[in-house]
């Protein structure tokens, strides 16, 4: 903490005060300041104090605080406006918005003297001159948080009527007061026009464009834009988090996953923030915060989870019901307090319809990782009163049940087991109880064996010999699925020659037989994936096997969809032991011709497998058109009956395909509902958290960067090296250094880069490790981490050097020298190795040996523009240098070896010829201000024409060329200039 000694050094504490965190914290040491300026006994030293605390109390919960340091202020400058200088005038009469909107949020000051203080304000502008824009706006504020609408338009209509000046809000502010009115009134596409430019980036401020992201969630919900609420709440939620003065954004945004169905994601945002439950310094953001606290609770009840543990107040444990309950006391008190002092009901109106809103989305998916949907909870005397309502017609549940079965529809196993508990009670023929033991045995997998063998039983009693025999053969299956492939082949050796005996006699059906054939078969092929006997003998055996279930039942399936999905599988079959053979295009066209026989027989969800299949042979035969053909009629079959599971695996498989052909955007969506459907399958922290990685790099690419660095962030959480390899780990960590740098986080971004870095350190191929360190130091030179900054770019110029790779050594030399400049390294160094000058000399030195040793000339002409821009850098480095040296002679002679190495660039890039005319003429410009300077007006002009020559007859469509030549045209002029002087 700096000691306030002076006048100067209390305002560097303001100034790193005010880049501190908001918060009590940065309150607590304005007050100090403020008693440490009143030592000074510098008048203007009291004032600036006051104005930064009232500006840090502001931008805090602690807002109802500014009213104190505000009067005092008002007090000295209508005592002694003399002590205020121009920047403090300004900036007293600026804050006179934040007392009336600051009375506006407290509800014990009266509503009298809030008008009261609009006169006083409207009064003192227009004595400093000052326009009515900032009184009508305030004005509008008032009346529109009393609900006063007819004053509200008027004072609207004045506000935007009236000129803007210095004393107007921001462009960013005003927009979003302006399209918060529209939506209010219902007008959410206009409120959206209006917060165009804000959202854009083409306005903003401190608190912009947080709060019109915002404010944006609702409308564009309610208007059915889906996709840009969830990007808004993802780059939104991003900018308040760390702000304590947001909580009505905040609020928002709990707000926004109520009504979309992501009640899991509320309670994170609840967790994060747990002083907002009880903050009481701004009472009309605490009332915004209750409220949707209690939205949140109430629809947990509703779903059953109302006695779930919730984040709450401190002080003890909260349930869901129990919150609710306390989160509607103090909403409504607290708006009770408004309505007192107002003299309406609006305020207590407006906070009742949004504790009972409902969800405008069943469910959005956002990306980011978050708890399956709470499932929703029936109470079970409901549902015995549902029983005793409804009484089942078992006729009609045996039928449907039997239609489902033998068309192979999903739900056959739940129809029958619906059917065993309507029985209940109830005598069923044989034939009814061998379904339903068939049935039951198909759901419970390895344990059904024994009910297997007891609906052969039945079978046998009701007359149907040959569907005992299919029944015993699916149980003799069952038994190779849990290893015991020896006995289950045994058992069905027996099983196939009495089916087939049986079937020559007319003692059962096709059907029958086909089962149990089928069955063989898959025994057989569960025998080739057996890894200790996958031999080509037991290869054959099984496609004997297929052939013969299509021998038996190709031509004569007619209209019977079992028979129908025999000669699929057995083509499927057939295809599988292909792509083992290594036979991948003979696979490939097998699995096409299973795919559309299932779904040629209506049974499209048959086909997913198989689909899938043939994408993974498309991407192994380079067709990445037929992959995504394959992905694509995967889901479309799959349809509702797909696993979450299986659907995420899909959506993330086509998600990659469609990234690799460059359709970044198409890729994200596929990979946003891969996360989603992984979550549902409780795999976020396997499937789900490549699905982020992925979908974190798609985002990335499209430049969303605050969408995708939530997203990566997120997908970090579950990521690591053990489950998904060092690489994805590494990647992601990569991505996020991109995102938080484009942001500006860099700080932030340098500690990703040097994370990742860490782990590449270990890998053979240190290429990555290199790059990672490059970009790190990139990162922490922007951060102002100037000495930390050249460790990484020494450590990435080692690995560059022992990589070979002489561009990414310049680079580095030539950052290391300018980040001396900055630091004044080279007055220091005296001249020493790592001087800003001998870093760059030391860059030059390194491209012309390199250049002495290549012999490609690709490679060559690559070295030599490395050549020419280092050149470049030296010559602006020297200038640079120069500009801070107060000794005359000093400055000519840097200018003077500056102008030598801009000459050298020109060189270079000469010898290039056409394919760098841009570089060249940029350097021939450089040398001609740099001959200007050495009053050398006859050589500046030379070469302005040459770059006026070099231009001769290109493209007037040519961006740099115009450039170029405005620039050498402007050069002529100040020459010209010179000269005549």
């Amino acid at each position: 903490m700096s000691e306030i000694t002076d006048f100067d050094s209390l305002r560097r504490a303001m100034a790193e005060n005010g880049e501190e965190p908001e918060g009590p914290a940065r309150n607590a040491r304005a007050e100090q300041l403020l008693a440490e300026a009143e030592k000074l006994n510098v008048p203007l030293a009291v004032i600036e104090a006051l104005g930064h605390q009232l500006k840090v109390y502001n931008y805090s919960s602690e807002k109802g605080k500014m009213f104190v340091p505000f009067a005092r202020l008002l007090r000295m400058w209508d005592e002694r406006p003399e002590d205020f200088d121009e920047y403090e005038i300004h900036s007293l009469h600026w804050v006179f918005k934040w007392m009336s909107s600051g009375m506006l949020d407290q509800p014990h000051v009266p509503l009298a003297s809030i008008e009261k203080w609009l006169g006083e304000m409207e009064h003192r502008y227009r004595l400093a001159g000052h326009s009515e824009r900032a009184v009508r706006g305030a004005e509008f504020s008032v009346a529109a948080h009393v609900g006063d609408v007819a004053r509200a338009e008027r004072a609207y209509g004045a506000w935007l009527g009236a000129d803007r000046d210095s004393m107007a809000d921001c462009h960013a502010c005003e927009l979003h007061g302006q399209g918060w009115w529209q939506a209010e009134r219902g007008q959410d596409a206009e409120a959206l026009r209006l917060w165009a430019p804000v959202l854009e980036g083409e306005f903003t401020c401190a608190h912009e464009p947080h709060t019109v992201l915002a404010s944006s969630l609702t409308p564009l919900l309610r208007l059915g834009r889906v996709d840009e609420a969830r990007a808004h709440h993802l780059r939104g939620f991003r900018l308040v988090r760390a702000m304590e003065s947001m909580r009505g954004a905040y609020a928002d945004h709990v707000d926004f996953c109520v009504l979309t169905g992501n009640e899991a994601r509320g309670l994170e945002l609840l967790a994060e923030r747990p002083a907002y439950f009880t903050d009481d310094g701004h009472p009309r953001s605490k009332l915004e915060f209750m409220s949707v606290v209690a939205l949140l609770m109430d629809r947990l009840s509703a779903l059953g989870l109302g006695e779930r543990q919730v984040p709450g107040p401190a002080d003890r444990t909260w349930t869901a019901r129990e919150l609710a309950a306390h989160a509607r006391e103090e909403a409504l008190a607290l708006a009770a307090r408004f309505d007192e002092r107002n003299g309406t009901t609006h305020i207590s109106e407006r906070a009742r319809a949004r504790m009972e809103q409902r969800p405008l989305v069943e469910r959005l998916p956002l990306g980011v990782r978050t708890a399956a949907r709470p499932t929703p909870v029936v109470p079970a005397q409901a549902a015995a009163d549902s029983s005793e309502d409804t009484r089942p017609d078992l006729p009609a549940l045996i039928a449907e049940a039997r239609r489902l079965s033998d068309t192979l529809q999903p739900g056959a196993v739940e129809a029958w087991a619906a059917v065993s508990r309507a029985a209940e009670g109830v005598e069923l023929d044989a034939r009814d109880r061998a379904e339903i033991a068939d049935h039951r045995a198909m759901d419970l997998g390895p344990e059904g064996v024994a009910l297997f063998e007891e609906a052969a039983g039945l079978f046998e009693e009701a007359g149907d010999p040959g569907e005992a025999l299919a029944a015993r053969a699916r149980g003799a299956y069952v038994r190779a699925l849990q290893g015991e492939v020896s006995e289950a082949l045994t058992a069905i050796a027996h099983l196939y020659d009495r089916v087939l005996a049986l079937y020559a006699e007319d003692g059962t059906g096709l059907r029958q037989t086909a089962a149990v054939l089928m069955s063989r078969a898959r025994i057989l092929m569960r025998r080739v994936h057996e890894a200790e006997d996958a031999t080509p003998q037991s290869a054959a055996g099984a496609e004997i096997a297929a052939r013969e279930v299509l021998a038996l039942v190709d031509g004569q399936s007619g209209d019977d969809v079992r028979l129908a999905a025999r000669i699929a599988e057995a083509q499927a079959m057939l295809a599988e032991l292909a792509a083992l053979a290594g036979n991948v295009e003979g696979a490939a066209e097998l699995f096409a011709r299973a795919s559309a026989a299932f779904v040629g027989a209506g049974l499209p969800w048959f086909a997913v497998e198989y689909e899938a299949r043939l994408a993974g042979l498309a991407h192994h035969l380079g067709d990445p058109a037929e992959a995504e053909r394959a992905l694509r009629a995967a889901l479309e079959h799959g349809g509702p009956h797909l696993e979450a599971a299986g659907r995420a695996q899909l959506h993330l498989q086509l998600a990659e395909v469609l990234g690799g052909r460059g359709l970044s955007e198409e890729a994200a969506e596929h990979a946003l509902e891969a996360a989603h459907w992984a979550d549902e399958a409780g795999e976020s922290r396997t499937l789900g958290a490549w699905a982020r990685q992925q979908l974190g790099g798609f985002l990335l690419r499209q430049g969303r960067f605050a969408e995708a660095a939530e997203v990566l962030e997120s997908a970090l959480v579950d990521l690591s090296a053990e489950t998904h390899g060092d690489g994805a780990v590494v990647q992601t960590q990569w991505w996020l250094g991109d995102c938080l740098s484009e942001l500006g986080e860099h700080r932030e971004a340098a500690e990703r880069r040097l994370q990742a870095a860490e782990i590449a350190r270990h890998w053979p191929e240190q290429h990555d490790h290199a790059t990672l360190a490059h970009l790190a130091a990139e990162s922490l030179g922007h951060a102002g981490l100037h000495a930390e900054a050249d460790q990484a770019y020494a450590r990435a110029g080692t690995l560059w050097r022992t990589l070979g790779n002489v561009h990414g050594l310049v680079r580095s030399l030539r950052a290391r020298a300018w980040l001396a400049l900055r630091e004044g390294d080279e007055e220091d160094a005296a001249g020493g190795q790592d001087s800003a000058p001998a870093l760059m000399a030391s860059a030059v030195e390194e491209c012309r040996a390199a250049l002495e040793a290549v012999d490609d000339e690709e490679a060559r002409e690559r070295l030599v523009a490395e050549l020419g821009h280092t050149h470049r850098q030296f010559s602006d480095l020297l200038a640079r240098s120069a500009a801070e040296d107060a000794e005359d002679e000093s400055i000519r002679g840097a200018l003077e070896e500056a102008l030598s190495q801009v000459t050298q660039a020109v060189a270079v890039f000469a010898s290039l010829g056409d394919d760098a005319l841009h570089s060249r003429t940029g350097a021939e410009l450089a040398a001609g201000w740099l001959e200007a300077d050495l009053s050398r007006p006859a050589e500046a002009a030379a070469r302005a024409r040459a770059v006026l020559a070099a231009y001769d007859g290109v493209d007037e469509d040519d961006e740099a060329a115009r450039e170029r030549r405005a620039e050498a045209g402007q050069m002529l002029q100040v020459v010209q200039e010179q000269d005549g002087a």
